[in-house]
């Protein structure tokens, strides 16, 4: 008996305890305005007085930040906020303005096979603009961003030149600008890609080799870098390049090769060379693309 008026004290104390804390919050008028779009009675209210606290600090740092930055919350880029479920209050984050842009920019529609996070992240706002070298390339690919339609796709580009010289970044940056324009691609490390394909199960090889035909932009990235063989030249590469050039998608290359060193690496195989079906390819990529060459400074030094 004694146990239980104990345990009824303590549960009386208990509530006694909330209230007086709901009841100091509710001084606050940052508080009272928060609480006064929740539909709840402020016995299961006081529940949660401390939760509510942390959201109302939360959403007032958001009120003033002007950036990720000089974001002050617990989770950097997200306010504790919360919902009504039946008689409760479920707590959860939220993203705030600045992180939803940077999770849209994020590449939700840009697929990356082997390509290193540096080069996955490009931004046109941070390209490298002192090079005069790299300014026909830049401009080039900044119309091409800029009127680009997925109805009526473009040619895309055979870039080539030296090492290092940021082939790869200028592409995937103008990718990724169009990725949030809901545009899809992907980017394929080509010698890699072919490893990753020759170890696939049949579903999965399926899966990728489908998606790089069919996606509306594609590059592919240091061509000629590959071992070549009639596998890789012939299945892959082949059928890749005549169904993109029948459906007219536009298709992107970079390599440190010239188109015509593309040609006589792509006809030699295994110590036999195939000249026709190395020009057979190499007409596909002209038919796809304009070819720019790009000696630049070498930038991985």
């Amino acid at each position: 008996m004694k146990q239980i008026n104990e345990t009824k004290l303590f549960a009386k104390e208990d509530k006694l305890r909330l209230e007086t804390e709901y009841r100091k919050s509710l001084k606050e008028k940052d508080f009272e305005n928060y609480i006064s779009s929740i539909k709840l009675p402020h016995d299961i209210l006081m529940k949660y007085t401390s939760r509510i606290e942390e959201c109302v600090k939360e959403s007032n740092n958001c009120k003033n930040c002007k950036g990720l930055e000089f974001c002050k919350n617990e989770v950097k880029g997200f306010f504790l906020t919360n919902k009504q479920e039946k008689e409760k209050l479920v707590f959860y984050y939220k993203a705030c303005k600045y992180k939803e842009k940077e999770l849209k920019e994020k590449n939700n529609n840009i697929h990356l096979f082997d390509i290193p996070e540096a080069i996955a992240n490009a931004k046109m706002k941070d390209i490298y603009t002192s090079d005069k070298n790299r300014k026909e390339v830049i401009l080039w690919l900044q119309n091409f961003v800029k009127t680009y339609d997925i109805k009526n796709p473009s040619k895309g580009l055979y870039l080539h030149g030296n090492f290092g010289c940021g082939k790869t970044y200028l592409i995937v940056a103008a990718l990724n600008e169009l990725s949030k324009k809901d545009i899809k691609s992907a980017v394929v490390h080509f010698p890699e890609f072919l490893r990753d394909l020759k170890s696939s199960f049949e579903d999965d090889f399926k899966d990728k080799f489908n998606l790089i035909k069919k996606i509306p932009i594609l590059l592919i990235d240091d061509i000629g870098a590959e071992n070549v063989t009639p596998w890789s030249r012939d299945e892959v590469l082949g059928s890749i390049l005549q169904f993109r050039m029948d459906s007219k998608l536009t298709t992107f290359f970079t390599s440190n090769l010239t188109i015509e060193e593309l040609e006589i690496q792509l006809s030699m195989t295994r110590g036999s060379v195939d000249k026709l079906k190395a020009r057979r390819l190499i007409e596909r990529i002209k038919t796809l693309t304009y070819d720019i060459e790009m000696n630049a400074e070498n930038l991985r030094k």
